[in-house]
């Protein structure tokens, strides 16, 4: 897997990417490294309404050591009933080199740590094959296909974690 740091974008760095007017800073990003403006813009309304920022604030994916930004990735709100969705995507120019796979493998430990965590979710278009190929190595089950509200047929995968040890 690759080494990376996943640093959380700033509110000032989201305001910019919802309104399609990214900092220059980001100019160099690899086209799809970036999160949408929809994702930006549900992290603005979360933090607005009081969501933690840890819970709805994308995370960059950057490469050690060169600190390239290669991708983003996020949990998409508050944890319920001790589940929580995650999302993350990879520019397609940087795919294949185990960057999402160490990303989603560093909010499972996060998750983890949170305590307020049992299960991890992703949602995944099923013809996504890569992604199903990632999640499924990182140990989460597949569920039933369903339509989205999209109106995409994806498939929920879960992780369950491991339950914490009392010593």
């Amino acid at each position: 897997m690759a080494e990376i740091d996943l640093v959380p974008l700033t509110e000032q760095e989201l305001s910019g990417l919802a309104d399609l007017q990214p900092a220059d800073y980001f100019a160099t990003a690899p086209e799809g490294a970036l999160p949408p403006p929809h994702v930006a813009a549900r992290a603005l309304r979360q933090l607005a309404a009081g969501t933690p920022p840890f819970w709805c604030v994308p995370f960059q994916m950057v490469v050690r050591p060169a600190g390239a930004l290669m991708g983003g990735c996020t949990f998409k709100g508050v944890p319920e009933n001790g589940e929580v969705e995650i999302a993350y995507g990879v520019a397609r120019s940087m795919r294949g080199r185990g960057i999402a796979s160490a990303a989603v493998a560093q909010l499972l430990q996060l998750a983890a740590r949170s305590g307020a965590v049992q299960r991890v979710v992703a949602e995944i278009v099923v013809d996504n094959t890569p992604s199903i190929r990632l999640v499924s190595r990182l140990g989460f089950v597949a569920g039933a296909p369903f339509v989205d509200t999209d109106g995409e047929t994806v498939q929920r995968w879960t992780y369950r974690l491991p339950a914490a040890r009392i010593d």
